[in-house]
């Protein structure tokens, strides 16, 4: 199995008439899962559960892939099956709950906004229909190797403990690895704790207005 493309910053992503540019619409949301897959709408699913609104788009790799393909490791036919009846459960439950999924809008680019790091919606998802700013962003697509290349691009130093860092700038991993891809038990308990925590980061942001990113 290979890997799908990841979300990456690069201004040669795609012809000027597709990128988003100055003066194109923007929609505010609470968070934007990237991925169209087992993990994104895991994320979507857990995040509607938690009351959080959220908007569903694809990825997009504008440069040729230059790590290694994740694989499936050792999963085996049983597993390979569960996650299929998992995935169409979600898609009845995205479905009947009428999540905002958008498998036709591709993330072009990933920038941070000027404004103070108190804001509600510090991060911008640029798509050639507009830009979709966003409270926290989720990735769901890619190699860990390639996620920190668009972390770099935005200014965000990742470190050992790459996923904390990230929790406080309101930025999630879910489904991601190198090598291998979780297994189905462990994406399911990344999608819950990212929508526990983003539903906290939240609720904390309404109640103290003026707290700041870490």
């Amino acid at each position: 199995m290979t890997a799908a493309p990841v979300l990456a910053r690069h201004r040669t992503a795609a012809p000027a008439s597709a990128r988003a540019v100055q003066g194109t619409p923007s929609e505010a949301t609470t968070t934007v899962v990237i991925g169209s897959g087992f993990s994104a709408l895991a994320v979507a699913a857990e995040l509607n559960r938690q009351g959080i609104k959220a908007i569903m788009v694809d990825s997009f790799c504008p440069v040729k892939q230059s790590t290694p393909a994740p694989t499936t490791g050792s999963i085996s036919l049983d597993n390979l099956t569960e996650r299929s009846e998992i995935v169409r459960l979600l898609e009845h439950y995205a479905r009947r709950h009428e999540l905002d999924i958008r498998p036709e809008t591709q993330a072009l680019e990933l920038t941070r906004t000027n404004q103070s790091p108190s804001s509600t919606h510090p991060w911008r998802i640029h798509t050639a229909s507009g830009i979709l700013t966003a409270h926290s962003v989720v990735f769901t697509r890619g190699a860990l190797s390639q996620l920190r290349q668009v972390l770099h691009s935005v200014g965000v130093t990742t470190t050992a403990d790459m996923r904390t860092g990230m929790h406080a700038l309101g930025l999630y991993l879910v489904g991601v690895g190198d090598l291998t891809i979780p297994t189905t038990t462990e994406i399911l308990h990344q999608a819950k704790r990212a929508g526990q925590s983003i539903a906290s980061r939240v609720l904390s942001r309404e109640f103290s207005p003026a707290l700041t990113m870490a």
